[in-house]
């Protein structure tokens, strides 16, 4: 099934009151996420973010889930870690620093660096290295816009992201010292502009819970989760392939690419299927799987997008 379509919107799916309500709760104090950090121009253009052109042939996970389980090791190892742990994060003020191979290097407000860029609901399937998935509806741009702004040299071929570093409010950084903290991650130039990848900066119709990678985290749905890095505080154009921290890690686990390849398993587990997450009933503080299983599609599904960037690579070498 194709990924667009014009007329679904995450308001389509939830119940209307509910929905109406959460703008409600934006629209007037909203004191998690990015929202209230925003001039009331950009606030206004949050609101009114495009309906989708993307969706799945399957089930949204429910916002409880999805906000609920997470991997976000600055805020420890356990999945509800982050959620429990991640309020005392703070995002107000935020900046972004840009540098490396670009025409307008700088360090960017929020409000600098989301002015004049419409947003818009993409509902994506969301494919984690576990082997568990789930299918979330994101608000945000495309990645390539904020490189409209700054402006990409010719002998840029990388970009790097990086993770805020804040021990004083990142309880898992302490508690994980093997850890190569600041967590960083990339891409290859032409995974970066392609149309697909996107700067969320909301999902389920609200601003970003601090837990998913408030205010601004990066979507690449056709690679494994751990490559949409969250709390994005530096932007690096590069001509050099950049350092990823899993890769670092264990290199003979985790490659710098991390395409979803169910012909390529993880040395410790399959990556031919997948638990879907789903439901909302909890046990011990964990959302239960809902039980069924799907086959693991190549790219997550997103190959007619994406394909053609690995034409000629041998995907079983490059995972």
């Amino acid at each position: 099934m194709s990924p667009y379509n014009n007329n679904l919107k995450y308001s389509d799916i939830t119940s209307k009151v509910d929905f109406l309500n959460r703008r409600q709760l934006i629209a007037g104090a909203s004191a998690v996420g990015i929202f209230s950090s925003l001039s009331k121009s950009v606030q206004a253009d949050i609101l009114k973010y495009k309906k989708t052109e993307y969706k799945v042939d399957a089930e949204v996970t429910s916002k409880s889930d999805a906000t609920s389980f997470n991997n976000f090791y600055e805020f420890g190892t356990g999945k509800n870690d982050p959620k429990n742990n991640s309020s005392m994060m703070k995002i107000k003020p935020w900046s972004v620093e840009i540098d490396g191979l670009v025409d307008k290097p700088g360090n960017y407000n929020l409000d600098d660096l989301l002015s004049g860029i419409s947003l818009e609901e993409r509902i994506y399937r969301f494919r984690c290295v576990e082997a568990w998935s789930m299918v979330v509806p994101w608000i945000g741009f495309s990645l390539s816009e904020i490189f409209k702004k700054v402006g990409i040299r010719s002998n840029a071929k990388y970009v790097a992201f990086q993770t805020l570093y804040r021990p004083s409010e990142m309880v898992g950084i302490g508690s994980n010292p093997r850890f190569p903290w600041p967590y960083v991650e990339g891409l290859r130039l032409d995974e970066a502009i392609n149309p697909l990848t996107m700067i969320a900066t909301g999902m389920y119709g609200e601003s970003l819970p601090n837990q998913n990678g408030a205010p601004l985290r990066l979507v690449v749905p056709w690679k494994y989760g751990f490559k949409s890095i969250k709390s994005i505080v530096k932007i690096t154009l590069t001509d050099t392939q950049p350092e990823t921290t899993w890769n670092k890690l264990a290199p003979k686990e985790y490659g710098f690419y991390s395409n979803v390849n169910p012909n390529v398993d993880h040395p410790r587990w399959s990556q031919a299927r997948e638990r879907v997450i789903g439901g909302s009933i909890f046990k011990l503080g964990t959302p239960l799987f809902n039980g069924s299983k799907r086959d693991t599609p190549m790219f997550n599904g997103y190959g007619k997008e994406v394909a053609n960037l690995y034409s000629g690579m041998d995907l079983r070498k490059y995972y």
